[in-house]
């Protein structure tokens, strides 16, 4: 247990930190030159590793649309409807962040305008490993397909049958994304960003991953030639703040929740209450021993912190100082402490709402800052697949009455073709007013 009000400032910083995002020299070299292969070889580099990395019988990296039919028809009942609620509880939420344009008169005669349109191509990257994830797949294509992006292209790696999950196809195909291809990592970034063959280039990358992915994101994305991506990110994490009225079992569960993530996850629980903190300790040692994947969630809880404060308004100065992933807010009148948090990629508010729910189906996105970007970065959005633009249209009332400011703001910048232009308008109107 960690006593806050006894450390130092660097001592408290040392408490909150993370765990080290593996970014080393060799990781960047390794990623430059599979972007480098992919860039030069196209689908037989992205084949060749796919095949080294995933399944070794691949042929191709196209998904058809007959296997990706049989795969979703092939999802059992129950899951079928657990997908649809979510589906239709994750539109319902981003239908509600369409923006409206906006056209406003800012001077006589000067009309200025804001529009929104969707991203043309984007790239959804759904991670492998241990288990299927559905739930990203509906988290990236929602909103994609809510904003109105033409073409929505998945990468995920296949299994060692060269197929998807069935989850993930029948995810897939609610969201309507029919471009499914069969590669993961630095080379499915890689293919995304600068096209190969069979994968047409796209203007933007959406997607978890491991370090190689999110080295690949983030050099593909300093190239001019390359794609933009959604966000930085590094290891997923909770912060739970709970006082003595919180029960320690659920607190446990929260800590675990994201623990069985991956061993480089963290858990954080921030409570003035010694109490809380000894029970939860207690209740995560039980719930481990019954987990499936005990063995990483026992090592991501060796980054966990637990930490004593003075105070409830003290458990929140140190949530807003680490900045979190998810936040669960367990306090009594846990809306209240709303008006005091500033910084989080989602709020998770009383007894009744884990981490989960916004993982799975509340209709919130579970695309979220990670490693301390919740400070500069948001939730992933609706506004995330659609770029805005501005339109200004100037009558010759308004070039009247504007043009001398223009003409002496340019002037002042030493701009004189950025005068002439609107000098020479000026003089046109005069011409025509004395005609």
């Amino acid at each position: 247990m960690i006593i806050w009000s006894e450390l130092n400032s660097a001592d408290q910083q040392a408490a909150l930190g993370r765990p080290a995002v593996t970014n080393s020299a060799t990781l960047r070299e390794t990623v430059g030159n599979i972007i480098a292969q992919v860039r030069q070889q196209g689908d037989e580099a992205v084949l060749s590793l796919t095949q080294k990395f995933d399944c070794a019988d691949l042929s191709s990296l196209i998904l058809d649309q007959q296997t990706l039919t049989r795969l979703a028809d092939a999802v059992t009942d129950e899951v079928k409807a657990a997908i649809d609620t979510a589906y239709d509880n994750i539109v319902a939420f981003h239908e509600a962040q369409r923006p409206d344009d906006i056209t406003l008169t800012t001077s006589p005669g000067v009309v200025c305008e804001q529009r929104f349109t969707a991203l043309d191509a984007v790239g959804l990257y759904i991670p492998g490993g241990s288990a299927p994830l559905p739930s990203t797949a509906l988290m990236l294509g929602v909103p994609a397909k809510v904003a109105g992006c033409a073409r929505k292209v998945l990468c995920t790696p296949p299994n060692a049958q060269g197929e998807i999950a069935p989850e993930i196809a029948y995810a897939a195909r609610k969201s309507g994304i029919t471009e499914v291809y069969l590669c993961g990592g630095a080379q499915a970034i890689a293919a995304m960003a600068f096209g190969t063959e069979s994968i047409v280039k796209v203007d933007k990358i959406f997607g978890p991953g491991n370090s190689f992915v999110t080295e690949a994101k983030q050099q593909v994305s300093l190239s001019p030639e390359g794609a933009a991506i959604d966000m930085p990110a590094g290891p997923s994490e909770v912060l739970v703040l709970a006082d003595g009225t919180a029960d320690p079992a659920f607190v446990a569960s929260d800590l675990l929740s994201q623990a069985e993530h991956g061993p480089d996850s963290q858990a954080i629980l921030v409570s003035p209450s010694e109490a809380l903190i000894t029970k939860t300790k207690s209740e995560v040692e039980q719930q481990l021993a019954k987990l499936s994947r005990t063995a990483i969630a026992r090592e991501a809880m060796k980054n966990a912190r637990y930490i004593l404060t003075e105070s409830r308004q003290q458990a929140i100065e140190v949530s807003n100082q680490y900045a979190p992933e998810h936040l669960i807010v367990q306090l009594d009148a846990p809306r209240e402490a709303m008006a005091h948090i500033k910084y989080a990629g989602s709020v998770f508010l009383g007894p009744w709402t884990p981490e989960s729910a916004g993982d799975y189906a509340s209709g919130t996105n579970h695309v979220l800052p990670t490693y301390g970007y919740a400070r500069n970065y948001s939730s992933l959005g609706l506004l995330d697949f659609m770029r805005r633009y501005t339109v200004q249209e100037v009558s010759g009332e308004g070039m009247r009455n504007l043009g001398p400011t223009i003409i002496t703001l340019a002037n002042a910048e030493g701009l004189d073709a950025h005068s002439e232009a609107v000098a020479l308008r000026l003089a046109a109107l005069k011409d025509n007013d004395n005609e």
